[in-house]
């Protein structure tokens, strides 16, 4: 039986052989060194956390070749460097006698490592000033060096932030006065206790099990329990219709489709706080795309098996349950961009099903795509690559820990003090349950995403092909939304507010406070909760985002009102609710299905 994993037969071009005779000789041969050199990378990938060190050493050499041919620039760093120290040697000076003298550099507003009181006293405000001076010193050796590329240093400034993190006071006992008074105070038990938590995660690490307190929040019983059945299931996902809550319903139905990265009940968490429950109650029949979770025998499905079997597989059936109605689409992250695909595909084919798309914190243009774009170039997509050639899958495990870099102070520091040294553990919650239960991406999918969507921008620019003919996201006709969250780390906001260039029709962008998951889950009733919304309408002006952000006022509580009035607005007047299923598509079982279950 042939290796799955063997490497396609390299073209000329990549073989770099002058005579047609010697690479037809040598190709075979050539594909079983790539195929070494493949295993190597995913062995070492393990060790770097899935990042490329070509790409690293890469970007420190553009930015140090370019700083150490620029006398000028070093000489302000120096200039810099000794302003500072004068500046921290005032403060430290004044403050041995005046306790209330102002300190001479303030974190930054989402930097509460350093907020307790215990902080502000002698010595250890000179220990985290003194830090923050050498952090901002390090911001500015990194950032404007003539000639570096934006890429790299975007890289080099993400690697040097990591590793002064690292060395933070608050991560060490003997440097964080929180930590010493509670060792003070618990005779040390509180390391004892850490001891066990961490013994305890290494535990569950390695058996590849939940957290602790996730069995708490079980798919089915404390959360994804929204009643309903599975009236679909192929090899890819299954489609939940909810039962209706109200006598009446709209007569449009709501497709959900969530990014395949993630179960999908992120939009059904608890029952106080599901939006699929709270949609059904506003009287919506909706329906959601519950992916499978993939394994290795699933590594050759694709981009385009996603769009058929999912999306189009879904409306096909919503199509037999709820006859002659068009359908409100809605895509969350990655289930966003890909329904932007599909109704670029539909509006250029023909295919009239759909009465609006909602693209929840999900990008189409991802040439700013924040900082997930770090990791994103040609060296390092080759290099996840060959750690999924090697598994046949992207593990949700070095999916995690790409986002948990990108949070590293308040996911992984934080938490690491919190419960290792201070020996606390903090009750989980409904959604940091959801977080931990990751999926898989296939190989062949997930390359031609990083590559087509994120590398090339394939998508944004006209070039992405479905059937072989490419789409055009401007032949969409039908009214969008498009839902952002102000601190997004994997969709920022500026990036999804392209879609006002990108759709020629009428788009509503509503920015929300939150991030890219605790900003969508934010159900009415929930304190500090602020949105903008406005409209363009089809041939109206371009706003740019800062412009829109200025002219939009705030609006107190959740965006999901909003949203759903928008629907309302696109919608019939309600009548009697469709049945569960239709003769086609039968019963499989109740919800939340059996795909949402798998490990």
């Amino acid at each position: 039986m042939a290796d799955r994993r063997a490497v396609p037969q390299l073209a000329p071009a990549q073989l770099a052989l002058s005579a047609p005779d010697a690479v037809a000789d040598h190709a075979p041969e050539m594909a079983r060194y790539e195929s070494f050199d493949r295993l190597t990378h995913a062995a070492q990938a393990r060790l770097t956390a899935s990042i490329s060190p070509a790409a690293l050493a890469l970007a420190f050499l553009d930015w140090g070749v370019h700083l150490a041919n620029s006398p000028g620039r070093q000489a302000a760093l120096v200039e810099k460097a000794a302003r500072k120290a004068v500046r921290f040697f005032l403060y430290a000076a004044r403050s041995a006698v005046d306790r209330e003298q102002a300190c001479c550099i303030e974190p930054l507003p989402q930097d509460k490592r350093f907020r307790a009181e215990p902080w502000q006293q002698p010595p250890f405000s000179y220990a985290w000033q003194s830090f923050l001076l050498v952090q901002q010193w390090w911001h500015n050796a990194t950032h404007g060096v003539r000639g570096v590329a934006p890429k790299s240093e975007d890289i080099v400034s993400f690697a040097t932030r990591q590793l002064l993190d690292v060395a933070s006071p608050s991560n060490f006992p003997w440097s964080n006065p929180e930590i010493l008074k509670i060792t003070a105070e618990q005779g040390g038990m509180n390391f004892w206790r850490g001891a066990l938590n961490f013994l305890e995660d290494w535990q569950l690490g390695v058996a590849g099990k939940p957290p602790v307190g996730a069995e708490a929040f079980r798919p089915g019983r404390e959360v994804a329990a929204t009643p309903g059945q599975v009236v679909l299931r192929n090899e890819l996902m299954e489609l939940i219709q909810y039962a209706p809550a109200t006598a009446t319903v709209r007569p449009e139905p709501i497709l959900i489709v969530p990014a395949w990265i993630m179960k999908y009940y992120i939009l059904d968490l608890s029952p106080q706080n599901s939006l699929v429950r709270w949609l059904v109650e506003q009287g919506h029949t909706v329906f959601v795309v519950s992916w499978r979770n993939p394994g290795p025998e699933q590594r050759d499905v694709g981009m385009e098996d996603y769009r058929r079997l999912g999306p189009m597989a879904a409306l096909d059936a919503i199509g037999a349950i709820v006859p002659g109605r068009k359908v409100h689409a809605c895509g969350y992250c990655l289930g966003g961009t890909l329904m932007a695909i599909v109704a670029a595909a539909m509006a250029r084919d023909g295919d009239e099903r759909l009465a609006s798309l909602t693209m929840l914190a999900a990008q189409a243009d991802f040439a700013e795509a924040g900082e997930l774009m770090l990791f994103i170039n040609e060296s390092q997509v080759s290099y996840i690559e060959d750690v999924m050639w090697e598994q046949g899958t992207l593990d949700t495990r070095q999916m995690a820990g790409a986002f948990q870099l990108l949070r590293s102070n308040d996911l992984v520091w934080s938490r690491m003090v919190e419960q290792y040294l201070k020996g606390e553990r903090a009750a989980l919650t409904d959604l940091m349950a959801w977080n931990a239960d990751a999926t898989r991406m296939p190989y062949r999918m997930h390359s031609e995403y990083l590559r087509r969507i994120f590398l090339n921008n394939d998508l944004a620019a006209g070039r992405y092909r479905v059937d072989g003919r490419t789409v055009a996201l401007t032949d969409i006709r039908v009214p969008v939304m498009a839902v952002a969250t102000e601190t997004d780390h994997v969709a920022p906001w500026r990036s999804v507010y392209k879609m006002h260039l990108l759709a020629d029709t009428d788009v509503g962008f509503l920015l929300t406070t939150g991030g890219h998951n605790a900003g969508i889950v934010s159900e009415p009733g929930r304190s500090n909760r602020v949105f903008r919304f406005a409209e363009q309408k089809l041939g109206a002006a371009y706003r740019d985002s800062d412009a829109w952000y200025a002219a939009t006022p705030p609006r107190p509580g959740s965006w999901w009102p909003c949203w759903q009035e928008w629907l309302a607005a696109r919608s019939g007047p309600p009548g009697a609710p469709p049945r569960l299923g239709a003769d086609r598509y039968p019963s499989l079982g109740p919800a939340p299905g059996r795909y949402v279950l798998e490990p």
